[in-house]
């Protein structure tokens, strides 16, 4: 693994400067809608060749940061824009019921900063839950500074990780593979945790079934008294 990873960096280092940038940035940038884009490995590889002076340091972290940011918080506004509409489809009820957006937005009403802020250190869940933001019409301020924050930190530590370690690959790579492992195990532990919620919501309590047909009968007494 080490002998393909310099065999990576002896190609990489023979692009020009401008198109290093432009990948790093698009590889942070497309994982907000592409989870297996191997970003934080492009990342590290960027943080290694500042080290060799191939690239600069702070430009790797601001490309990378800002493209992640950026994309993360289209896919956010998108999701606002047209999330409701999108699981008002019955189609889309086989994913999420409607008492389960309202359960969900009352989760981001209260937890919805700190639940962004510690998932963008998780695989995939780093693309749904800004996602997910958007759909409950969580505010601006408080999908997009969580955001911001643990991007910087996350990237900071890989391009510093790429600097500190280009010259012992081997370790490199050995702690990058611990950190992801750890990370996918909390990973499977979190789908876990949302799979047993989606089963346990699936069909609405005694009270919401009552505030739907209370809602669905005062929609239909408005429609008579227009007629």
């Amino acid at each position: 693994m080490a002998e393909q990873f310099e065999a990576l960096l002896g190609i990489v280092s023979m692009t020009p400067t401008w198109a290093l940038y432009v990948l790093i940035g698009a590889g942070a940038a497309l994982e907000n809608i592409f989870p297996p884009i191997p970003s934080d490995v492009m990342v590290i590889l960027g943080g290694v060749l500042a080290d060799r002076g191939v690239v600069k340091i702070v430009p790797v972290l601001l490309v990378a940061w800002a493209s992640n940011v950026t994309l993360a918080i289209v896919v956010y506004a998108m999701s606002r824009r047209y999330g409701r509409e999108v699981f008002s489809h019955r189609w889309a009820h086989w994913l999420l019921r409607p008492h389960q957006l309202d359960l969900l937005a009352s989760f981001y009403a209260r937890y919805g900063t700190g639940a962004i802020f510690l998932s963008r250190f998780l695989p995939v869940f780093r693309v749904l839950i800004p996602a997910f933001a958007g759909v409950s019409h969580l505010g601006f301020f408080r999908t997009a500074i969580p955001v911001a924050l643990a991007s910087a930190i996350w990237y900071g530590a890989l391009v510093l990780a790429g600097v500190f370690a280009s010259r012992n690959v081997p370790m490199l790579l050995e702690v990058v593979g611990q950190v992801n492992g750890w990370l996918l195990g909390a990973t499977v532990l979190a789908f876990i945790g949302v799979g047993v919620w989606w089963w346990r919501t699936r069909r609405p309590s005694l009270r919401q079934a009552h505030e739907a047909l209370e809602e669905e009968r005062k929609e239909r007494a408005g429609v008579w008294d227009a007629d």
